[in-house]
């Protein structure tokens, strides 16, 4: 076992490994042998932004505008300026929430795709110029670049490529098809000067223009910006638009030298919006091109993104993280505090250790409601978030111990090389009691390269093996039932070329009673039970949920309160339908966070009198079986497609229905349709529309309240609209309540 210092940008200290190889951010790999793609793999590192990034851990996301006030994920362009009808904002409480979670940087949507702009800018009159905030004179970036600095917060920007404004308008500067010519950026606007006086000249379209124009606005009048976030979804196109993204790049690089670029070569997407992780996520990925020219770059959403298989059919090598992106609310965008659910604490924080302690970034969004606040709600959680965060992680349990010094120094430039026996030991003075290990390995100076490890425990003089997984990279956190112990050993059993570890710390994560899980099954029976955690490993077979929230009680309601310990105690299943069942766990004299389900009606006795089309394999019954993995799905044929069902008797009270979508593919996602009831089969009634949006990349059960409570016995959905224009229509269950 070697040890060394970082040297930034001096190659890397192989120890007895060495390689004549030099670090990169990219590799050419085209028609390599295997072992030598995985030898170049082993060189490739992130670059100084990069790492600054991966050491932000936790960030934030504000999604702000017109869809506030207008309760949509996805607005038309067409709103008027007035729907954006804010008459209060409070930055510093944004920021204050933030930093009370623990987070580093907050990512703004200046321009999201209905092309609103939120701060004052010369190049449009779509924005907050337009409205009644402050005169017209308001300008949100502005609020929360101040409030950033004052709470110690970096700043990022969202600017939406798509910009649905531009296109639709008669003179939109969207797919227009002027011609290419070159423009100098930015472009002079008379009584507007720039401090900044830089300027540069680019041939571009007048869509590139303007966005160069408003990207300009953007970096030079706000701060630093420390990252760039560019949207890949597309609600609509037209004429071929196409995005000069090089000329993007360079003003980026050029006046925000320090931001890395989201949905580029810097920063990758995770392939999902619900906050699910790889059990591996390696930041080495493999292109078929050369990232660092490449103009487009496709989302990556594979389980197996980068393994020794997957970079050996590679041309080039390169180095990009990813972000872990989701929010904290039931959509992008604030609806209300009614019926729009908040993630949990206990979510919040397994996502957290999920993502920081997989090799990623975690960004969370906090949409602001109608008053230019947080919700109280989403306070609670972040302040929660950050208190456990602080709790678990600012206590190093091996403080004092004994072993590679470089590995306990909290110094990250120094590392040991395991290019020896790959293990190495460490010893308490005395035993400690852990739940939680952190690893790191030397990614700025020695790559990622740890394949797979184990960690040994030694308890009562005995080695155990008590946790491990496959990759490390950038930092690695196991989580594990508790064990008291004075020794730990780690070895590594897979590697690519001779691994490295700057870092190792064990903690201790307090249990409280579980999140829960409420299920109903087609006859009404409602089970309760703690939601299984997914620990990424199982090597003893135990359930480490089970073991670390031993001893709970479940009590719940259905009035709508808040359940506590006078509340019912759940023993078993019980018949409900028709209700809002809310759940909590109990440990002693802790509340666990309060498990809020709509359960439906009864499905025993319904069945489907009529449909669209049903194909093969997917019969119209798969609606309501109470199976969510089993789906109906139409038939190929255009809009609409409709599914009756007869409830077997007429129900006093139907106040709305549940969809849930099936998750096998991206096919059949209901955007769109309405609700008819009937009391005897013949004569309808119409009682709502309803509209779902941005389903593919959020595919989570959504609800329709009716205006009223109705009576019927027989629920038909005619269904015209379709995710993304789909030929048919899928749905894994409908409920109705």
């Amino acid at each position: 076992m070697a040890t060394a210092s970082m040297a930034q940008g001096q190659g890397s200290t192989q120890g007895n490994g060495a390689s004549p190889l030099t670090n990169a951010n990219t590799l050419c790999v085209e028609n390599d042998p295997c072992e030598v793609v995985m030898e170049k793999a082993a060189h490739i590192v992130p670059t100084p932004n990069q790492l600054a990034a991966l050491k932000n851990e936790f960030i934030a996301f504000i999604h702000f505008g017109p869809n506030t006030f207008t309760r949509k994920e996805w607005g038309t362009g067409m709103e008027s300026p007035e729907v954006f009808a804010l008459e209060t904002l409070d930055t510093d409480q944004w920021c204050r929430a933030m930093k009370a979670a623990g987070m580093k940087m907050v990512i703004f949507t200046a321009k999201h795709h209905d092309g609103f702009v939120l701060w004052q800018s010369r190049y449009t009159d779509h924005g907050i110029m337009s409205t009644r905030f402050r005169d017209g004179k308001g300008d949100i970036l502005k609020d929360l670049s101040r409030s950033c600095q004052k709470y110690g917060l970096k700043l990022g920007v969202y600017l939406s490529p798509a910009d649905l404004f531009q296109i639709e308008s008669p003179d939109g500067l969207y797919g227009n098809l002027n011609k290419y010519t070159k423009r100098t950026i930015p472009r002079e606007v008379p009584g507007r000067p720039f401090k900044d006086t830089r300027k540069f000249e680019f041939v571009v379209d007048d869509y590139n223009e303007y966005f160069l124009n408003q990207l300009f606005e953007l970096l030079t009048e706000y701060g630093p910006i420390h990252e760039v976030w560019f949207d890949g979804a597309h609600p609509k196109r037209k004429g071929g638009q196409t995005y000069h993204y090089k000329a993007w790049k360079e003003l980026i690089h050029t006046l925000a030298p320090e931001a890395v670029i989201f949905g580029r070569e810097d920063v990758r997407w995770c392939g999902n919006e619900g906050g699910w992780t790889r059990d591996t996520e390696w930041n080495v990925v493999p292109y078929q091109a050369n990232p660092d020219t490449m103009t487009h770059f496709a989302d990556m959403t594979k389980k197996d993104l980068a393994s020794r298989n997957e970079l050996c059919k590679a041309k080039y090598l390169h180095y990009q993280q990813a972000e872990v992106n989701t929010s904290i609310r039931e959509g992008w965008f604030y609806r209300d505090d009614t019926h729009q659910r908040t993630r949990s604490a206990d979510d919040v924080f397994d996502i957290y250790e999920r993502a920081v302690g997989g090799n990623a970034t975690f960004l969370l969004n906090i949409p602001p409601n109608r008053e230019g606040r947080f919700s109280d709600t989403d306070v609670a959680v972040l302040e929660e978030v950050g208190r456990r965060i602080r709790q678990t992680y600012d206590v190093n349990l091996l403080a004092g111990a004994e072993g590679p010094k470089e590995v306990l120094d909290d110094d990250d430039d120094t590392y040991i090389v395991l290019d020896g026996k790959r293990e190495f030991e460490i010893r308490m003075p005395q035993p400690v009691r852990i739940n939680r290990i952190m690893l790191q390995e030397a990614v700025a100076e020695m790559s990622e390269r740890v394949e797979s490890f184990v960690v040994d425990a030694r308890v009562d003089g005995t080695w155990k093996e008590i946790a491990g997984a496959t990759n490390i990279g950038y930092k690695r956190i196991l989580r594990f039932p508790d064990v008291e112990t004075d020794g730990l050993r780690f070895r590594v059993t897979d590697s690519r070329l001779v691994p490295s570890i700057s870092h190792v710390s064990a903690y201790y994560y307090r249990s409280r009673p579980p999140r829960l899980s409420v299920v109903q099954d087609a006859k009404g029976m409602v089970s309760i039970t703690a939601r299984r955690q997914d620990f990424g490993w199982n090597r003893n077979e135990q359930n480490a949920a089970e073991n670390l929230n031993a001893g709970y009680q479940i009590y719940y309601t259905t009035d709508g309160t808040d359940p506590d310990a006078n509340s019912s105690l759940y023993t078993g299943p019980v018949a409900l339908g028709g209700c809002t069942v809310k759940a909590v766990a109990i440990l002693g004299d802790e509340r666990g966070s309060v498990c809020t389900e709509v359960v439906g009606w009864p499905k025993e006795g319904w069945k489907v009198l009529d449909k669209s089309s049903e194909s093969s394999g997917h019969q119209a019954d798969a609606a309501m079986d109470a199976n969510p993995d089993t789906y109906w799905s139409s038939a190929e044929s255009p809009v609409p497609h409709f599914i009756t069902i007869d409830l077997g008797k007429e129900q006093p009270r139907l106040a709305g229905f549940a969809y849930t979508p099936q998750t096998r593919n991206a096919q059949g996602m209901m955007a769109a349709g309405k609700v008819s009831v009937s009391r005897d089969g013949k004569s309808w009634e119409e009682v709502t529309t309803f509209e779902f949006g941005n389903l593919v990349n959020d595919p989570t059960k959504r609800f329709c309240q009716f205006p009223n409570p109705v009576s019927a016995r027989y629920v038909r959905i005619d269904v015209t609209a379709t995710e993304g224009g789909s030929k048919t229509v899928a749905i894994a269950e409908l409920d109705l309540f």
